[in-house]
C-alpha cells in the first residue's frame, strides 16, 4: 500500500529538467574527465578557488540585497537615485573606477542594486566601469606597461562608465529599458517598483517573522540563482585559459591600421584573461610590434566583456539590457584604442 505521506523524489531526468545550468555544468566536467581527467581536476580546482576568491562579494551582496529587502530599505535606496541621474551616474562611473571587482565579481553587487530599484543608468556606469580599474590594478599597469598607459586605462574606464550612464538615461526616457532584470530575479531597475511602494524602513527587521522569513527566501533565491551562473562562467574560464595558448592570440593581434584595433576589441571577448594576467601578455604583444591602442582595446573588452562575465549577465538581465551592455562595450573598447593609437 503506498504512504501518501512520504515526499516524493523527483527522477534524475526531471531533475536535470529542473537544473538545467546545474546539469551543463555536470556535463561539461564529465565530459572532460573522459578526455582527460587531469585537465577535468585541474578545471574543478580553478572554478572553486575562483568561487572561494568570489566568496566575500558574493557573500555581501547576498546580504545587502536580502537586508533591503527585509528592512524595506529597497525603496528608499531606489528612490534616492531617482532625484539626480545626471550626477547619479557620473558618481556610479567614478566609484566604479576605483573599485577592486573584477567582470565576474561585480555581477552579485549589480544583481542587489537593481533588484532594489536602483535605475538602471547608474548601474550600467558603475558596471562598465568597475572591472577595468582600481587602485592596485592601477599601480600593476603602471609598472608594466607605464604611466601614460595606466593613466589611459583609468581615463576609458571612468568615460566608458560615463558614456554607458548616459546613454541608458537617455533610452530609458523613452520607456525601452523598463524592468531590465529577468523575471525569476526581481522587479528593480529603472522605474522599478521598489521606487514607488516606499515605506518606512524596520531596522530591527528580525523581530518579525513576515521580515524574517523575507530575509531568508531572498538570501536563499539570490545565492542559489549567482552561484550556479557563476559556477558555469569561471568552469568556461579555466577551458579558455587551458585551451587558448598565448601564441593563438599573439597571432591574431600583429600588424598596423584598423584592423588590429578592431580583431583585438572581438578577440578580448572570447579569450578571457583576468586583469592582472592580461597585462604581462599585453606588453609581451606590444614588444613584439602590436599597436598600443590594440593592447588597450584588448584589455578593455576583456575586461568588460569577458565570456564568462557575459554567460552571467545574460543570465541576470533581459536580452535588451545585454544588447546594450555588449555594444556599449565592444564600442568603447574601440574607440578608446582608436584614440590611444592616434593621440597617444
Amino acid at each position: 500500500m503506498t504512504d501518501l505521506n512520504l515526499p516524493h523524489r523527483p527522477s534524475p531526468l526531471t531533475w536535470l529538467r529542473q537544473h538545467k545550468v546545474w546539469a551543463v555544468i555536470l556535463a561539461i566536467l564529465v565530459a572532460l574527465a573522459l578526455v582527460d581527467m587531469g585537465q577535468a581536476r585541474e578545471s574543478l580546482g580553478f572554478t572553486l578557488d575562483a568561487l572561494l576568491g568570489t566568496a566575500p562579494f558574493l557573500a555581501l551582496s547576498i546580504l545587502i540585497a536580502a537586508w533591503a529587502k527585509a528592512t524595506g530599505a529597497d525603496g528608499q535606496i531606489a528612490r534616492a537615485f531617482h532625484g539626480a541621474p545626471i550626477m547619479a551616474v557620473a558618481m556610479a562611473a567614478l566609484a566604479g573606477a576605483v573599485s577592486p571587482f573584477c567582470s565576474c565579481g561585480v555581477i552579485p553587487l549589480i544583481a542587489a542594486l537593481l533588484s532594489m530599484g536602483v535605475p538602471l543608468s547608474a548601474v550600467m556606469a558603475f558596471w562598465l566601469a568597475s572591472p577595468l580599474m582600481d587602485p592596485s590594478m592601477f599601480v600593476l599597469t603602471m609598472g608594466v606597461l607605464g604611466l601614460p598607459f595606466a593613466l589611459a586605462k583609468t581615463a576609458t574606464a571612468f568615460s566608458l562608465g560615463l558614456l554607458g550612464g548616459y546613454v541608458t538615461h537617455a533610452l530609458g526616457a523613452t520607456g525601452a529599458l523598463q524592468d531590465p532584470l529577468r523575471p525569476e530575479i526581481g522587479d528593480g531597475g529603472c522605474g522599478g517598483t521598489a521606487a514607488r511602494r516606499v515605506k518606512p524602513i524596520v531596522w530591527t527587521f528580525w523581530r518579525e517573522d513576515a521580515r524574517r522569513a523575507n530575509f531568508a527566501t531572498e538570501a536563499k533565491k539570490t545565492t542559489f540563482f549567482l552561484l550556479k551562473w557563476l559556477t558555469l562562467a569561471f568552469l568556461l574560464e579555466s577551458l579558455m585559459l587551458a585551451f587558448v595558448p598565448a601564441e593563438t592570440i599573439t597571432g591574431l593581434l600583429g600588424g598596423d591600421g584598423l584592423g588590429p584595433i578592431a580583431l583585438a576589441t572581438i578577440v578580448g571577448v572570447p579569450a578571457y584573461l583576468n586583469g592582472y594576467a592580461a597585462l604581462p601578455l599585453v606588453g609581451g604583444l606590444i614588444e613584439q610590434g602590436m599597436q598600443p591602442g590594440a593592447g588597450l582595446a584588448f584589455l578593455i573588452a576583456g575586461g568588460v566583456t569577458s565570456l564568462p562575465a557575459a554567460i552571467a549577465v545574460w543570465a541576470l538581465v533581459r536580452p535588451r539590457v545585454f544588447g546594450l551592455y555588449i555594444v556599449m562595450s565592444l564600442a568603447g573598447a574601440f574607440a578608446a584604442g582608436l584614440l590611444w593609437q592616434t593621440f597617444g
